[in-house]
């Protein structure tokens, strides 16, 4: 072929191949994935995990790593067990927390006095908060993660002390607090020993992600506090003071929680409720819950609750 007669085809060819690039350009954002249906995913997750607790006795408990050893699931004892009211003692030891500057910020307080244990004080839970944040924020995590925030972000739920077992050596502390911050509600859960945070764990709000649930919600990542080690059944270290966290929704006025034979009152703080109390001998029932409304009619009772764990693994 002659040069005038590539001249002559150029042009055509030209054309074509930026025909052809311009359809591939529109194919390209015309076939796209559709976006994943999230919500849905989140609620098969819940249901899944929550029947999985129930069916094998296990509550989901998920720290961080720390010195001691990764933390285990607390386990069921023989026999039966009592336990005392769930009211503060003040003759408990308690936990040393570290001095926060004068520039940190602080979390906001519990909405009543009884959702702080053993003598310790709305400015010890707040300084062991602040040191569970700092020690999150000195870790690794996945890119683009913000982390868990800052103290003033928070409120304290609950502080009370901390009974070391064979897979957590040492007594301590723990706190509970919550972040209401969009778009989820997220509760966090921290052991500290001498002003060292030892684990953290956060844990999200699951109510209203299956149609059959209750009107009361304990979230079995809280298992710990009302449990010892696995590695302890039948040994536990005792007395053992022991913790409830959950959630209620607005028709529920009030909450007992029962434990080895002994039951109180709950606190109610917007949306949550706390419980405490100290075991003597072991239990192999969990916790036993009853919510009732502004007519004093029981709403919720645990024992049917088929997604709560009524006996400890």
């Amino acid at each position: 072929m002659s040069d005038e007669e590539q001249r002559q085809d150029a042009p055509g060819e030209q054309g074509f191949e930026e025909r052809l690039r311009e359809l591939l350009a529109e194919d390209a954002y015309t076939i796209r994935p559709s976006p994943a249906p999230y919500p849905a995913i989140r609620r098969q997750g819940v249901v899944e995990r929550r029947r999985r607790v129930a069916a094998a006795g296990a509550a989901l408990v998920t720290l961080a790593a720390m010195p001691v050893g990764a933390y285990a699931l607390g386990g069921g004892g023989n026999g039966g067990g009592t336990a005392t009211d769930p009211r503060p003692s003040a003759s408990a030891t308690r936990a040393p927390s570290p001095t926060p500057s004068a520039t940190e910020s602080r979390p906001e307080r519990p909405g009543t006095a009884r959702q702080l244990f053993d003598g310790i004080t709305f400015e010890q839970a707040a300084d062991g908060l602040e040191n569970c944040l700092a020690y999150d924020a000195g870790g690794v995590r996945p890119s683009g993660d913000p982390g868990r925030g800052t103290a003033d972000e928070y409120r304290i739920l609950l502080a009370m002390r901390s009974t070391g077992d064979s897979n957590a050596v040492g007594d301590g502390m723990f706190v509970v607090a919550v972040r209401e911050k969009d778009p989820e509600r997220i509760s966090l859960m921290c052991r500290v020993i001498d002003g060292e945070t030892q684990g953290i764990s956060g844990f999200g709000d699951d109510t209203g992600l299956i149609e059959d649930e209750g009107p009361v919600y304990v979230n079995p990542n809280a298992g710990k506090l009302y449990q010892q080690s696995i590695i302890d059944r039948g040994n536990w270290k005792l007395p053992f003071r022991w913790g409830v966290v959950g959630i209620v929704k607005p028709s529920v006025a009030e909450v007992t929680v029962s434990y080895g034979g002994s039951s109180g009152e709950a606190a109610l703080d917007d949306g949550f409720f706390v419980a405490s109390g100290e075991l003597n001998r072991q239990v192999t029932e969990a916790p036993h819950i009853k919510g009732y409304d502004a007519d004093g009619k029981l709403v919720y009772d645990s024992d049917g609750d088929k997604y709560y764990q009524r006996t400890l693994p």
